[in-house]
């Protein structure tokens, strides 16, 4: 498994409208500036985002964007979800049924069905507000005199 640019943009967009979720709505551009990342791209995740109701937007002058709902609810593995599908090692755990011919005898299936268990307790237990308080601790101890 291999985390697409989208999904690393859109976590990196969705951090910091939970960093500045105190400013109201955060324009495009605030952000693309903030993470550097193109205003174009962020345009495209976004549409994706708002579809499965992680963003509030709000058109006109003070328009923008904020997170729908708190950042300890908003999982890394839903937003990676949303951003690139599966988030299975093997396609054949793709979806919910296995469809492979070969289930019956897969010397294989066990460990891959494994590794996407890790993979997604994992994802699914890390919030935005985990990866934010992370963060905060590890600036505490960058202490410059």
């Amino acid at each position: 498994m291999k985390i697409s640019t989208k999904g690393r943009y859109a976590l990196r967009m969705l951090l910091d409208l939970a960093e500045h979720r105190g400013d109201g709505f955060i324009s495009l551009k605030e952000i693309a500036e903030r993470q550097n990342i193109s205003k174009l791209y962020l345009e495209q995740i976004v549409s994706l985002l708002h579809t499965s109701n992680i963003l509030r937007t709000n058109r006109g002058k003070l328009g923008g964007y904020m997170l729908a709902k708190d950042p300890s609810s908003c999982t890394v593995g839903q937003i990676l979800r949303i951003t690139e599908g599966s988030l299975a090692p093997v396609v054949c755990l793709d979806n919910d049924v296995n469809m492979c011919d070969r289930i019956g005898f897969c010397k294989t299936l066990p460990m891959w069905t494994g590794l996407n268990k890790v993979i997604n307790e994992y994802l699914y237990g890390v919030t935005l507000q985990d990866m934010l308080e992370q963060h905060q601790y590890q600036g505490a101890d960058h202490y410059v005199i």
